[in-house]
């Protein structure tokens, strides 16, 4: 055999060596993911020809399936809920609308590399927020209806490995969209809103 045969040989052994022991190292991926989590909501108040508008902090729940295409991306849908209040002041009269919030999104999710148990994430997407009052006595206002306003929604979180199909996630999310109106002609149109939403809940991996 030639020298040059014998160092094309032992390239070739060497390569494959080292690209059997980089997939060896590499940990499998799990394509699966539920999620559970209880959130916060605080929605930042808005100001519109002479109309202060004012959303009150709450809680509630999150739950999301992730698929993961590879190690570095994934794509998630969620679906979200809390209940409100929403105080209006307009031309010297306060008005509250209790309302029930669903949120349903859908994202696109780019893993950041993992440092030891802790996988860091960032997401961006759209979806849809459902306004619907309540009704309740001292909660609402005739001809209020109830309204779906499209939204853009951004964030990052991070899991923390309990053990292989187990973790804890740490969670923001930034809601940004058109204020509902409840087709109600007192309150102003095209205002813009954001919603930030902290939340911390467990995923089952699989």
């Amino acid at each position: 055999m030639s020298a040059k045969k014998i160092v094309f040989s032992a390239t070739l052994a060497a390569l494959l060596l080292f690209a059997s022991g980089a997939f060896a190292q590499e940990e499998p991926v799990n394509h699966h993911e539920i999620s559970v989590q209880g959130t916060g909501s605080f929605t930042k108040n808005s100001e519109s020809n002479g109309t202060s508008q004012h959303s009150t902090d709450t809680g509630g729940f999150l739950l999301g399936y992730r698929y993961h295409f590879n190690r570095w991306l994934a794509a998630e849908a969620n679906y979200g809920y809390n209940r409100n209040t929403q105080q209006n002041l307009t031309s010297g009269n306060s008005f509250n609308l209790q309302t029930n919030v669903h949120q349903a999104t859908g994202a696109l999710v780019a893993t950041l590399p993992s440092y030891r148990r802790v996988n860091p994430y960032v997401l961006a997407g759209a979806g849809a927020l459902v306004f619907d009052p309540t009704g309740n006595a001292g909660q609402s206002v005739p001809g209020a209806l109830r309204q779906a306003k499209a939204t853009f929604v951004y964030g990052g979180g991070a899991d923390f490995k309990i053990i292989d199909h187990l973790a804890l996630r740490a969670e923001y999310r930034g809601f940004v969209y058109d204020r509902p109106d409840f087709e109600l002609v007192s309150l102003p149109t095209g205002v813009l809103a954001h919603t930030a939403q902290p939340s911390a809940g467990v995923v089952f991996k699989f």
